[in-house]
C-alpha cells in the first residue's frame, strides 16, 4: 500500500482530504486543529517553511524573493492548510481587518467593512458576483445576504471550499453562494461572465498584481466594476531600511505572502490590467485623520482594549492579543509534545504571532495597510472601438 506521502504527491487534490480528514464537515477552529493527519501536516509544514527558515531580512536577496514568487501556488495553498483553523479560532470566519466606528462591536465592524465594499462597487440583487480568494466564505455569505446577489467564491485551498460550502448550507444560502477550487492567476470561468468582482485582502498572495487583476478583467462584463482591499506597503516603506524590511518579511512569512509590493505598484497594476480607476484610498488613514475612533489593528494590540465597546469584545478579542496568542500557542505546544496535536502546530502559531506583531508595528508606523481600497471599471468598449453612451 502506498504511504500517505506517496498519495499526497501523486494527487494534489486529495491532500486536503488526507490532512484534514473529515474536520471540514464535523469540526471547526481549535477542535479541528487536533484532528489533522500528523504525517500530512508535517509535509505541509516542511513545504511551507522551506521558504522562510534561516532566511532573515538582512540576508534577503532578489533570488530568494523570486523563488517564493515562483512557488506562490503551493506556498499559498499550504499556508491555508496550516492557518485556516487558527484564523477561525482566533479571529472569525471573515479573514480580514476592518475599520471601527463609535460604539461598534467587532462583528458589526467586520460586516460593515464588507457592506462598504459591496456598496462601492454597486452590487445589486440577482447580480452574478465573484469573490476572489474567498477563504471559508464569511464575506461571500454576508454580501449575499446584504445585497441579494449570487456570489461565487474561489480559493486555491480545497479545505476552505469544503468549509465554505458547509457554512453556506447551514445559513440557508446554498442557492446564493457557491465555492470552487482554483488558482486566481488562471480563473476557470468564461470571459465576461460576472457583473461585479471583489477581493478582500486576498490578491496579495498573487505573484504579480497585474496578473491577477488582468484575470479579473477578463471575466468581468464590460461596464462591470472590480473593488479590492489590497495589502500593500505604503510610501513610508523604505526597502533599504533593515527594520522596515524585517517588518515586511515578518508579515509575509506569517501570512503566506510571496511578494508584497508598495501602493504605487498596485495602482499601476490596475491601470495596466485595463481598469478605469474610480476610487483609490488608504482607508487606514481615516484613523490618522481623526475620522475613525480606533485603528484597524487594535484587536491584535494588547493596549487596544480601550477601544472595545462591550464585554463580549473584551473577552472575544483577548485570544487575538499578544498574551492570548502566547497562552494558546504554548497550550498547543504542550499538546504537541504529548502527541495530542499534530507536528508543526506551535511553529505555525508562532509564525502567525510574529506576523501579528509586525502588523501592529507596520500599522502604527504607517508602513503597511491592509485596506488600500481601489475600485475600477472595465470599459464598455475595448481601446480603439467606439464606446457606448
Amino acid at each position: 500500500m502506498a504511504s500517505t506521502h506517496q498519495v499526497v504527491l501523486a494527487s494534489d487534490m486529495t491532500f486536503e482530504n488526507i490532512m484534514h480528514k473529515r474536520t471540514a464537515q464535523t469540526e471547526a477552529g481549535f477542535s479541528a486543529m487536533l484532528k489533522k493527519d500528523k504525517e500530512a501536516q508535517q509535509l505541509a509544514v516542511d513545504e511551507y517553511f522551506q521558504h522562510w527558515d534561516n532566511k532573515e531580512a538582512k540576508d534577503e536577496t532578489e533570488e530568494t524573493r523570486a523563488s517564493r514568487t515562483k512557488d506562490y501556488a503551493a506556498l499559498t495553498r499550504q499556508y491555508y492548510n496550516l492557518a485556516t483553523d487558527f484564523y477561525e479560532y482566533g479571529w472569525c470566519q471573515s479573514f480580514h481587518f476592518c475599520r471601527f466606528g463609535a460604539r461598534e462591536a467587532f462583528a458589526a465592524a467586520i460586516a460593515r467593512h464588507e457592506h462598504y465594499l459591496a456598496h462601492m462597487i454597486g452590487i445589486r440583487p440577482k447580480m452574478r458576483v465573484l469573490d476572489v480568494g474567498c477563504g471559508v466564505g464569511g464575506p461571500a455569505r454576508e454580501i449575499a445576504k446584504f445585497t441579494g446577489a449570487y456570489v461565487t467564491g474561489i480559493t486555491i485551498n480545497e479545505y476552505q471550499v469544503q468549509r465554505a460550502t458547509r457554512y453556506a448550507e447551514q445559513d440557508g444560502l446554498a442557492g446564493n453562494c457557491r465555492f470552487v477550487v482554483g488558482d486566481f492567476m488562471k480563473l476557470p470561468f468564461e470571459e465576461e461572465s460576472f457583473d461585479a468582482v471583489y477581493a478582500i485582502e486576498a490578491t496579495v498572495h498573487a505573484p504579480r498584481l497585474e496578473g491577477v487583476y488582468s484575470e479579473i478583467f477578463k471575466v468581468l462584463k464590460p461596464g462591470g466594476v472590480f473593488g479590492v482591499y489590497e495589502w500593500v506597503m505604503t510610501d513610508r516603506y523604505d526597502h533599504d531600511n533593515l527594520e522596515h524590511r524585517k517588518c515586511r518579511l515578518d508579515i509575509e512569512q506569517g501570512d503566506g505572502i510571496a511578494n508584497m509590493v508598495k501602493a504605487e505598484v498596485a495602482i499601476e497594476a490596475m491601470k495596466a490590467a485595463g481598469f478605469e480607476l474610480l476610487e483609490v484610498e488608504d482607508l487606514a488613514e481615516r484613523f490618522v485623520n481623526g475620522e475613525d475612533l480606533a485603528p484597524w489593528y487594535w484587536p491584535l494590540d494588547g493596549s487596544g482594549w480601550r477601544y472595545a465597546n462591550n464585554m463580549w469584545d473584551v473577552m472575544g478579542t483577548f485570544r487575538m492579543t499578544r498574551w492570548g496568542r502566547w497562552l494558546a500557542h504554548n497550550f498547543m505546544a504542550t499538546l504537541e509534545t504529548l502527541r495530542l496535536a499534530p507536528p508543526g502546530t506551535k511553529k505555525t502559531g508562532d509564525s502567525l504571532s510574529k506576523a501579528a506583531e509586525a502588523l501592529v508595528l507596520g500599522g502604527k508606523e504607517r508602513l503597511f495597510t491592509p485596506m488600500f481600497l481601489m475600485v475600477g471599471r472595465k470599459p464598455l468598449a475595448a481601446k480603439g472601438e467606439e464606446k457606448l453612451i
